[in-house]
């Protein structure tokens, strides 16, 4: 067995995460080995420049049954994509790096926007951001702890 520079991290398939540098204190993300990139649910996505060099405005609506608490985020756009979404399709996506707060660990990840509305989760967690040290145990949830009742609340549409 090889030795790594850090322990490893037991997550579950689906855990809470927060983004501590756009403001998102609690998102429920879907963790997908079968994905490569990280990918966050986003809205009014448009692009622009800022001093020469490309950025992002987008808006994030971290819960799943309400419009409630919307975030403005404007980042470097960090990339651009061709994704294979799970119905097989393929399309250009906008990649931008998102701090990641996972099971009390921070990731530094590429997140690609799209429109996860039609999906059961607004952020899917990537085999990318996995690899710098997660063990998925497909079997449990929420390994990091639940966000707090308000939030599940607010998640559910009762805002």
């Amino acid at each position: 067995m090889s030795k790594t520079s850090h322990s490893n991290t037991l997550t579950g398939w689906r855990e809470w995460v927060t983004l501590p540098d756009v403001g998102v204190d609690w998102i429920k993300a879907k963790i997908d080995t079968g994905a490569r990139t990280s990918s966050l649910h986003a809205f009014d996505v448009h692009e622009f420049d800022r001093e020469g060099e490309a950025w992002v405005r987008f808006r994030v609506r971290p819960w799943q049954d309400s419009p409630a608490d919307a975030v403005d985020v404007q980042l470097p756009v960090h990339d651009r994509r061709a994704v294979r979404s799970s119905s097989g399709h393929a399309q250009e996506r906008l990649v931008v790096q998102l701090l990641i707060r996972l099971v009390d660990r921070e990731v530094l990840a590429e997140v690609t926007l799209s429109n996860r509305d039609e999906m059961g989760f607004r952020m899917l967690i990537g085999r990318e951001a996995l690899r710098r040290g997660f063990i998925v145990d497909p079997a449990r949830s929420f390994l990091g702890g639940r966000a707090p009742r308000e939030a599940r609340r607010r998640n559910r549409g009762h805002a």
